[in-house]
């Protein structure tokens, strides 16, 4: 059985921010069960400066809210994370690639997220952002988007 695990190449998750995000604030959840498999390196973490920037930013403003002990666990927790999961990371697309973009997701913001993920090819582009990542985005990058529920459905089925 060893070898047939060795034999298995690593899934790489390129993962949006509000699956980070929430699998970090969370106690539990599938968001927080993608980031234990990248934390344990079972699966390869796909990091986009876009999406990290934003999910900095994000905690940031989560952790203003909480009470002291709880901000400083919350930001530990984050910076664990990322020192287990060693991402790989994905440079923030130029600028002139992000305008010429534009017609390929209708939220704005979105772009450079998309961008990057077309960029590293990864085996899935995790969100629960199916509003803006449309089947129709993934027909046109050809890439393989989902919630975490829709990855853990398929990889139960052997088919990750």
């Amino acid at each position: 059985m060893s070898s047939v695990i060795q034999s298995q190449r690593t899934l790489r998750l390129f993962l949006d921010s509000n699956v980070l995000t929430g699998g970090i604030v969370a106690r539990w959840g599938l968001d927080r069960a993608v980031l234990s498999l990248c934390a344990a390196r079972i699966c390869r973490m796909v990091l986009a400066e876009a999406v990290r920037r934003e999910v900095e930013e994000n905690l940031l403003l989560h952790a203003a809210e909480l009470q002291s002990e709880e901000a400083d666990t919350l930001l530990d927790d984050y910076t664990t994370l990322i020192r287990l999961a060693r991402p790989e990371i994905v440079p923030y697309p130029a600028a002139s690639e992000v305008l010429a973009s534009r017609r390929l997701i209708a939220h704005e913001a979105d772009v450079p997220v998309l961008l990057s993920a077309v960029h590293s090819q990864p085996d899935w582009l995790l969100t629960r952002n199916r509003k803006h990542f449309t089947p129709q985005v993934a027909n046109r990058t050809k890439l393989q988007i989902g919630s975490p529920a829709d990855f853990f459905r398929l990889l139960s089925q052997g088919i990750g």
